[in-house]
């Protein structure tokens, strides 16, 4: 999966077999915050601090908030949580009253063990938000408008609300997530007042450790089939398809102008590679670079990131109208970002994709497609339900 790198101002991780998945095994609803990377696994639990929400600069609000708990006694504060997609939006990050880590859930033998049963999705009441046939209008509106050169790129996004008969089973939830794909991001963050967001996301925005940093853009998308043969075809197809290509040019180059100013730095490669997940194909591109200043934090460059291309579109103030004019819906948590950071300024930020926000017995659950002039309204509505297939795997439905 993702590129990530070592965490080396957390406490020691437990690498004992059995100790990621035993933090799994522990998250709870409510006041945990739990998130699996590449390179470790996090629980955080109870609140000691939340961030502030006024008009200060985000990670100046998350820096004073660690300083703050770092006086208080705290040796190792850390903040958790998520970051929404619209500008000014309120963040829900806060630093957890002790925090537990080990290795990652996929060097954790016991991860392969068959997890909670997801049944049968009987009890699932399901309504799209838009229904597909409006979606696939609202795509071919924007493609004639791209056309005729308004703008470049646009992700439009849809929405499934999931209505149980039953109480939510959150944790069996993250556990089916996580066991799905153990070597991607695996969360589960309060996100508002009685609401938690869960998902697994397959993208890293931006990880920092000390003076070192990788981003790990992912645009352009193919679905996976059961059959090998099918799969392997899709996958080299992607590999060769010039709409799919310059989609993950467009936001390769806009990673690589976001991050340039704050690096000595930045190895670009030439060509993308493809990373895979249990239901998708995508184009990848891991960039690395050397920061120019130290004191630049994850967050810092998380912040000058968002959003990318790959989540909104471009020129972004552009696409962002465009989203607004054409989802029937607030994004909120989804195509933001998720993740964590310490008081040193190292952390991993995620793109907030492959996820749900949770309330009462209701799961809104969330997808999006690239959209840009060669794009096909009834192939970028087909993406949009595979990428469904993530969450509904984990929760025994479907469309």
């Amino acid at each position: 999966m993702s590129a990530s790198l070592r965490v080396p101002a957390a406490p020691p991780p437990l690498d004992s077999p059995g100790a990621a998945t035993t933090l799994l095994e522990a998250y709870r609803p409510g006041t945990d915050r739990f998130l699996a990377t590449p390179g470790h696994t996090m629980l955080g639990s109870g609140t000691a601090a939340l961030v502030p929400h006024d008009a200060r600069p985000l990670p100046l609000r998350v820096r004073e908030t660690l300083e703050a708990a770092r006086r208080a006694g705290d040796p190792a504060p850390v903040v958790v949580g998520s970051v929404p997609f619209a500008p000014g939006g309120a963040a829900s990050l806060a630093v957890p009253e002790t925090v537990r880590w080990a290795t990652a859930l996929r060097t954790d033998p016991l991860i392969a063990l068959h997890g909670p049963d997801a049944g049968d999705g009987d009890d699932w009441r399901i309504r799209e938000v838009p229904a597909a046939q409006e979606y696939a209008a609202a795509v071919a509106a924007a493609v004639e408008r791209m056309r005729d050169g308004e703008f470049d790129k646009v992700v439009l996004a849809r929405t499934l609300e999931l209505t149980s008969a039953r109480d939510l089973d959150l944790p069996a939830m993250l556990s089916r997530l996580a066991r799905r794909d153990p070597g991607g991001y695996t969360f589960a963050v309060p996100s508002g007042p009685g609401i938690t967001l869960v998902g697994a996301s397959p993208e890293l925005l931006v990880a920092r450790r000390g003076s070192g940093l990788v981003a790990n853009p992912l645009a352009g998308s193919a679905p996976r089939s059961g059959d090998l043969a099918e799969d392997v075809r899709r996958a080299a197809a992607l590999l060769d398809s010039p709409k799919d290509l310059h989609e993950h040019a467009v936001v390769v180059d806009a990673i690589r102008e976001a991050l340039a100013p704050f690096c000595s730095r930045l190895d670009v490669p030439e060509r993308p590679t493809l990373v895979r997940t249990a239901a998708m194909w995508h184009l990848s591109t891991t960039l690395t670079g050397e920061l120019r200043d130290p004191s630049s934090t994850a967050l810092d460059l998380a912040s000058a990131l968002h959003p990318t291309p790959a989540v909104c579109g471009t020129p972004t103030d552009v696409a962002r109208q465009v989203i607004a004019d054409s989802e029937p819906f607030d994004r909120g948590a989804y195509t933001g970002m998720v993740g964590w950071q310490n008081a040193d300024g190292d952390g991993d930020w995620v793109v907030t994709i492959r996820c749900a926000e949770a309330e009462g017995r209701t799961l809104r659950l969330f997808a999006g497609a690239g959209v840009v002039a060669e794009s096909s309204p009834a192939a970028e509505t087909a993406e949009t339900g595979a990428k469904f297939r993530t969450f509904l795997s984990a929760v025994g439905a479907a469309l």
